[in-house]
């Protein structure tokens, strides 16, 4: 397996990423630079993730440094829910690419089919969930958007090169559909929650049969979940004894086994970790092969469980209850 995949385009991107969500803003540039004298390529930040300046500085220096020249880097950026009226789009992607410190963007979602009312970049930045956290009851304030606003005003800055490629992050297959019908550019990339407790089978087939490319978040599954009560103990994939048992019978750690389980999917992952040796252990995927039954054995895991879900956190954490997936 090649450590791309290619694009509709021919355009590739590179099949292991390293996921910016919750590493700590002081640590953000060692790990990226870290991470790509290693050997990644690709970078997966986010407005939300509130260290895309942080990791603008790791990347600068690992480009000053020679590790890499900036046309071999892959950068995903993500537009968030707050920035989707047209003329605040080019707004934030300004302010992501000075934080990055870069010229354009390889990559740029739409982050959630959620649009919240605009919160000013000097007023609050990352703008996060609540319209007003210092108000009495801090909630989420929605201000509906039609995704093709966004969207138009996402392709405005594709054609001034400031993007690569377009993407959304969170759509199901009703959304993308609407979408590909109301413009005649369709998503490179769909970037969605990905793990052998939500395998999402259809939503694959789907994008695989309109050449959109598939990338697995929190590829790992409920691992990025705990510390924000998001999970609950005894959720982990690779805790289980089958994964436990795959990765016995072909030498590597359970990790490795579902991280490959993905790739071999067909889809891009982007884990996330703060720890050096874990993200060597991330990138080693590519001299071993899970079989056919090894396979069939990780896919008999689905629960269709979603960690990342709106429908559950808005009303636990932001006292707003916002379903999407409905």
């Amino acid at each position: 397996m090649s450590s791309e995949f290619i694009l509709a385009g021919e355009d590739k991107i590179p099949s292991v990423g390293l996921g910016l969500w919750k590493i700590d803003r002081e640590s953000t540039a060692e790990i990226v630079y870290k991470a790509i004298e290693i050997g990644y390529r690709h970078i997966d930040a986010a407005c939300d993730y509130g260290n895309e300046y942080e990791a603008g500085d790791g990347i600068r220096k690992a480009i000053d440094d020679g590790l890499v020249r900036r046309e071999d880097l892959w950068i995903t950026s993500k537009l968030w829910n707050t920035f989707h009226r047209a003329e605040v789009v080019p707004v934030a992607l300004e302010k992501t690419l000075s934080d990055l410190e870069l010229d354009y963007l390889d990559l740029y979602h739409i982050h959630f089919p959620i649009s919240l009312a605009h919160v000013p970049i000097d007023k609050r930045y990352p703008p996060g969930w609540f319209y007003d956290p210092d108000a009495e009851h801090p909630q989420m304030k929605e201000d509906p958007v039609p995704i093709l606003e966004t969207w138009q005003a996402m392709i405005e800055c594709q054609k001034s090169g400031l993007i690569r490629h377009l993407g959304v992050c969170n759509f199901g297959v009703s959304l993308i559909r609407d979408l590909m019908a109301s413009s005649s550019v369709k998503p490179a990339v769909l970037q969605v929650e990905l793990h052998p407790y939500l395998t999402q089978e259809k939503l694959l087939r789907f994008c695989a049969q309109h050449d959109i490319h598939v990338t697995g978040f929190s590829p790992l599954g409920a691992q990025s979940y705990f510390s924000i009560g998001m999970a609950e103990e005894g959720e982990g994939v690779i805790d289980r004894k089958e994964t436990k048992a795959i990765a016995e019978q072909v030498g590597r750690t359970p990790a490795q086994v579902v991280l490959r389980w993905g790739l071999q999917r067909g889809t891009s992952i982007v884990p996330k970790t703060s720890r050096v040796e874990r993200l060597k252990e991330n990138l080693d995927l590519f001299d071993f092969e899970l079989t056919d039954q090894q396979m069939n054995t990780l896919n008999a895991l689905n629960q269709n469980r979603r960690f990342n879900d709106p429908g559950d956190f808005g009303e636990k954490a932001f006292h707003t209850f916002f379903p999407i997936y409905e």
